[in-house]
Parts: structure tokens; C-alpha cells; sequence
């Protein structure tokens, strides 16, 4: 199934291109000047005080549709980060989702065995290094080091996360 999404990538690519002029979805206000960070999935981008912009190509995905589903269980489980989609954006003939995001600044280094106590307290389980796994809810979450989850005032805060599906188990 994800070989067929990842064939199918380039046509959703092409239809989401299509969708995004039609509705005035492209945005033009990323400023370059304003970036912060980036890791191979996503570049960060300050937007004020309060927000960062993340421009992301869906990279790590096998279609935009599982790109999207990313977005959904993030707010999902993270609400306190929540992504709230803003548009999609154009670099370079490669296209781009536009989130905005809380800023979070952390006051403390995150320790990881934090992050995998809060995570097992919550029904998932470590699968190896910093991914982890939901069986009852067929949820996947990757890349939780301590640069994806802050820590400030003792809470974590899960800014970069990588949520996949298994689809036998979610779906049913």
C-alpha cells in the first residue's frame, strides 16, 4: 500500500499544486531572513513572539495523505503544540505545506527517559532508540529525541513529531 502511495505521490503533488491556486492557498510571506532551524523533514521559521512558521515537503511520508493524518494526530494527542495549516508555499518548483506552531522555548534539557515514562503512562511503547508504538490504537510516533520535545516549567512539549498509521489496526 505505501508503494502505491509513494507512485501516486507525484499526481497528489500535482492535484494539491492545482487545489492550492485555485483556492488562493499559496502563501508569499515566508520570509527567509526570519529562519531559525531545520531538520530533514521541515524548515523553521520565526513568525513573532509567539509562533513559528515550519515549511514541510512531506518527505518522510509516502503521500500528502499521510502527511495530513500527521498533522491530525499530532493536535490530536499535543494540543498545547498544535499545527494549524496556513497554506502551502513554493520553493524552488518543489511544494510545501505551511504550518504555524506555538514557540516554545525551553528553559531545561529535555531528558529522554522523561519523554519515554510520559509516552508508556499513555499506552505507547518504546519500539527502539526514540520511536514508539501504540498497539490498541494502531498509532506509530518516530523521532522523539530531545530536540523534537522541549522542556519548560518541568512539562514536555512535543514540537516535531512523526505520526504514521498502521492501518490494520487504526481503520478497524
Amino acid at each position: 500500500m505505501a508503494e502505491e502511495k509513494h507512485q501516486n505521490k507525484g499526481k497528489e503533488t500535482e492535484k494539491l499544486i492545482d487545489f492550492a491556486a485555485k483556492n488562493k492557498l499559496f502563501r508569499s510571506d515566508i520570509e527567509e531572513e526570519k529562519y531559525i532551524s531545520e531538520g530533514a523533514e521541515q524548515k523553521v521559521y520565526i513568525k513573532d513572539s509567539q509562533y513559528v512558521f515550519k515549511i514541510n515537503d512531506a518527505i518522510y511520508y509516502a503521500s500528502w495523505e499521510d502527511y495530513f493524518h500527521n498533522l491530525l494526530l499530532h493536535n490530536y494527542f499535543f494540543a498545547d503544540t498544535a499545527y494549524q495549516l496556513m497554506g502551502f508555499y513554493l520553493k524552488e518548483e518543489k511544494l510545501y505545506a505551511v504550518v504555524k506552531q506555538p514557540f516554545v522555548k525551553a528553559d531545561a534539557l529535555t531528558n529522554l527517559s522523561d519523554i519515554k515514562v510520559f509516552l508508556n503512562n499513555n499506552g505507547f511503547e518504546n519500539t527502539k532508540n526514540y520511536d514508539y508504538h501504540h498497539p490498541q490504537l494502531g498509532v506509530i510516533l518516530e523521532d522523539l529525541h530531545d530536540e523534537n520535545v522541549l522542556t519548560y516549567k518541568g512539562l514536555l512539549y512535543f514540537i516535531d513529531t512523526v505520526f504514521y498509521i498502521d492501518s490494520n489496526v487504526f481503520w478497524a
